[in-house]
C-alpha cells in the first residue's frame, strides 16, 4: 500500500528492537505529519477474547469501552462479570503492548510521554448517526472539548482486530500548516474569563487554554464545512485487519470513514518532548498568531 500519508514498516512483534537509523526516521516521519504504518503487526486474541468482539457488551450510551492502566479500571461494558474480566486483560495487554513498541521505536519519548486511556471500538463507523462535531467520518485533528491538553501532543497507537476481513477506512487531508492557513482565519478569538466559567461550570476539566480554544475553534470548523470536506486534498488509507499503526491525530487531518472492531492507546507528549518542537501544533498556532498560547 503505497500512500503518500504513511511510512511504512515491517515488524510482526510488539516486542521488536530497532537500530538508531529505524528509530530516527520513524522519529522524523512521525513529527513530520507521517503515519507510521505496520502491515504484519498484529494483535493475537484467545477464543475468549474472540467472543467479546460484539458491539452488544458495550453499554449503549458509550462510544467504545475504555481502560485505564493507572487504576485497572475498565468502563462503558454491559457483560457478566467474567467477560469483564476477559475484556479488562485484553485490553491491558494492548496498552502494555503499545507502551513497550512505542519506547523501543522512538526511545526520544520515554522521559517525558505520558500513557492515557486505552479503548476497544467495536461499533461500525460507517451509518452511526451524531452531531456534525462528534462525525467523525469528517476531516479534522483532534482536540477535545472537555479535556484540555494545553499543548500537549495526541499520539495514538491503532490495530484492526477485526475477525471478518473488514478493513478500517480512512481519509488523510492537507498538511497541518496548510490547514491552518485555510481555517484559522475564520476562528474567534477566545473571549476573556469564558474558560474560568467553563471549569466552574465543570463543561472543562481544568482551564481552556488559547492553544486549546484555536485547536477546537479548527476541529469544529473543519467538520462544519462541506465544501472544504469535499475538496481538499486527500487520499484514502485502508488498514486491513492484522495491521497497526501510529499517529499524532491533532497533526494528522484525518477521517475515519468505516471499519468495526479496533484497538487504540492514546499517549500525550508535551510539545518539548518532541525531537523537533518547532513541527508541534502549538508551535504552528503561535506562529500564526504570534503570541504564546499556554
Amino acid at each position: 500500500m503505497e500512500k503518500r500519508s504513511l511510512e511504512e514498516l515491517d515488524i510482526r512483534s510488539w516486542d521488536e528492537t530497532f537500530d538508531a537509523a529505524v528509530q530516527n526516521k520513524m522519529t522524523e516521519a512521525l513529527e513530520g505529519g507521517k503515519i507510521l504504518y505496520f502491515p504484519s503487526l498484529s494483535f493475537s486474541l484467545s477464543p475468549q477474547e474472540l467472543l467479546l468482539l460484539d458491539p452488544e457488551k458495550m453499554s449503549p450510551k458509550s462510544k467504545n469501552i475504555s481502560f485505564d492502566l493507572r487504576s485497572n479500571g475498565l468502563q462503558g461494558m454491559q457483560c457478566t462479570q467474567e467477560e469483564e474480566e476477559v475484556m479488562r486483560a485484553m485490553i491491558k495487554r494492548f496498552a502494555i503492548s503499545s507502551r513497550k513498541l512505542l519506547d523501543a521505536l522512538i526511545p526520544h519519548y520515554q522521559s517525558s510521554v505520558i500513557q492515557a486511556k486505552t479503548s476497544f471500538r467495536p461499533v461500525e463507523i460507517f451509518g452511526r448517526k451524531s452531531s456534525y462535531r462528534k462525525d467523525d467520518t469528517r476531516l479534522h485533528v483532534d482536540s477535545f472539548p472537555s479535556n484540555p491538553v494545553k499543548g500537549q501532543r495526541i499520539m495514538r497507537v491503532f490495530t484492526n482486530i477485526n475477525p471478518n476481513g473488514q478493513p478500517r477506512v480512512w481519509r488523510a487531508g492537507e498538511p497541518f500548516k496548510d490547514v491552518v492557513e485555510k481555517i484559522a482565519p475564520r476562528v474567534s478569538n477566545p473571549i476573556p474569563g469564558v474558560n474560568h466559567l467553563l471549569k466552574l461550570l465543570k463543561i472543562t476539566k481544568s482551564l481552556r487554554t488559547p492553544y486549546d480554544h484555536y485547536m477546537l475553534q479548527i476541529h469544529d470548523e473543519m467538520k462544519r464545512d462541506m465544501n472544504y470536506q469535499q475538496t481538499v486534498p486527500q487520499e484514502e488509507i485502508q488498514f486491513p485487519p492484522g495491521s497497526s499503526w501510529i499517529v499524532f491525530t491533532d497533526l494528522v487531518s484525518h477521517a475515519a470513514m468505516s471499519g468495526q472492531h479496533v484497538l487504540e492507546q492514546t499517549f500525550y507528549l508535551p510539545a518539548k518532548g518532541q525531537k523537533h518542537p518547532e513541527y508541534s501544533p502549538l508551535a504552528t498556532l503561535e506562529r500564526y498568531f504570534n503570541r504564546q498560547l499556554i
